[in-house]
């Protein structure tokens, strides 16, 4: 009996050692060595990496970098971090197969970096839930009609270019016409549950006048901000968005409503174009690669409604280098993913006109299905009349229209100061949804 002890003793020893050994085994197959580098490319042999896959390079810290593409029995390796160190010969483990996000409640009021690290000094935010980081395709046919309409509290938007909760829509607009001070008034006054803000490609100071100035603690207090600056890694600025966009999905599942505002859709693209570049592709219109027009629609189609979930409304700001869109091939094609476009106006901003809203110029697709057939005809009118002033303004601003000429021009002029008045609106102080649109009705009340 005592022998017998002794031997399973020895055994359960022996099995303890060969355990602790294993877990601290990494087979050869699991490790590969950098072999040259390139700009923000890596090359590493001697390990089977799939696209998609996080390794880690050896350094003191290690620096995280993700497989994009393969050359010549090689993987391609761009970082998450700073290269600085980096040379041939260190080693390279796989560490996530399938990356995910992370995420949890405790994400609410507080500001991340892509990987989740906070940024705002705060403790590090407990996570529980695991997320896919390039999501989950929904089902066509599992996704609801979009029939509610979205109280954003901006008056123009409610009452002439009526959103809905689970619509995806651009901001176009080039630099200095508000689009930052609008998007800052819908995450912080519009009627949903959460906001997901992605600040991609911003500059650093940007970021807190955006945080303090135009979001506030108020909004802060109902948002998740993620931030990615202009000078990180073009792999860091991607996955900022892709992280935002998996905490928007998270909430959603939770059967919140939630308004993902993303700033800015146009230089995710150009991450996207750095990384194309850099692994080979040809490029094609304005140096875009064409992987960055196949990734684009994955991206902006994770926002929207699903059956038996919440909602994404989705509201993507797209960077003009002119004021038309037609002249840059970017927002063509994203005019054409997404369910509208609100254009903002450069002219209506040196005006003193805040939010400048382009009537003209802008669409929501769905309105039609979520007005009624009131609201309809008061906005028609609306833009009937203000179009018809703002096409012959130059006319009547130099005296050559003569009044009576037009019955319809004549009730344009009329009107004209109520409806820049209408326009108009504090980005501190919101309107609801049915305060707008009466507002909208009194407007014509008056026109006797």
């Amino acid at each position: 009996m005592i022998q017998s002890g002794l031997l399973e003793s020895g055994i359960d020893r022996f099995l303890d050692r060969w355990d602790r050994g294993v877990s601290r085994w990494e087979p050869m197959v699991q490790a590969g060595i950098v072999v040259q580098g390139i700009g923000l490319m890596i090359e590493v042999r001697g390990v089977d990496l799939g696209i998609g896959e996080i390794c880690e390079i050896e350094g003191s810290p290690p620096i995280p970098a993700e497989v994009v593409g393969f050359r010549e029995g090689r993987s391609l390796l761009m970082p998450l971090g700073n290269l600085q160190g980096v040379r041939p010969g260190l080693r390279v483990m796989r560490r996530e197969t399938r990356p995910v996000a992370w995420i949890s409640d405790q994400f609410l009021g507080r500001v991340l970096d892509p990987l989740g690290t906070p940024l705002d000094d705060g403790a590090d935010p407990a996570v529980d839930t695991p997320i896919s980081l390039y999501g989950t395709p929904i089902n066509p046919m599992k996704r609801r009609r979009i029939l509610h309409p979205l109280d954003t509290r901006v008056r123009s938007l409610n009452a002439l270019l009526t959103l809905g909760q689970g619509q995806k829509v651009g901001l176009f607009a080039g630099a200095g016409v508000g689009k930052s001070t609008l998007l800052g008034m819908m995450a912080r006054e519009a009627d949903v549950d959460v906001s997901i803000i992605a600040l991609i490609g911003e500059r650093g100071r940007e970021v807190r006048d955006f945080l303090e100035r135009d979001l506030g603690p108020e909004g802060l207090s109902r948002s998740v901000v993620v931030v990615s600056t202009g000078d990180q890694p073009p792999l860091l600025r991607i996955r900022g968005a892709l992280f935002a966009m998996s905490i928007a999905e998270y909430f959603r599942k939770r059967g919140k409503n939630v308004l993902f505002v993303m700033d800015s859709l146009t230089r995710y693209a150009m991450a996207l174009r750095e990384i194309g570049l850099a692994t080979g592709e040809p490029p094609t219109a304005r140096g875009y690669t064409p992987s960055v027009f196949a990734q684009l629609p994955r991206f902006i189609e994770r926002a929207g409604a699903s059956d038996g979930e919440g909602t994404i409304t989705g509201v993507y700001t797209v960077l003009m280098e002119g004021d038309d869109m037609p002249s840059d091939p970017l927002s063509e094609a994203l005019a054409a993913i997404l369910d509208g476009h609100i254009l903002l106006s450069r002219d209506l901003a040196s005006d003193g006109i805040y939010p400048a809203l382009d009537l003209r110029n802008s669409r929501s697709r769905i309105m039609n299905d979520l007005v009624s057939e009131r609201h309809r005809e008061l906005a028609q009118r609306f833009l009937k009349f203000y179009g018809l002033y703002r096409k012959s303004e130059d006319l009547i601003r130099i005296g050559a229209y003569v009044p009576g000429t037009d019955g319809d021009l004549d009730a344009a002029i009329s009107l004209y100061p109520r409806m820049v008045s209408f326009l108009s609106q504090d980005s501190q102080t919101g309107v609801s949804f049915m305060e707008s649109l009466d507002e909208l009705e009194r407007l014509f009340d008056s026109e006797a």
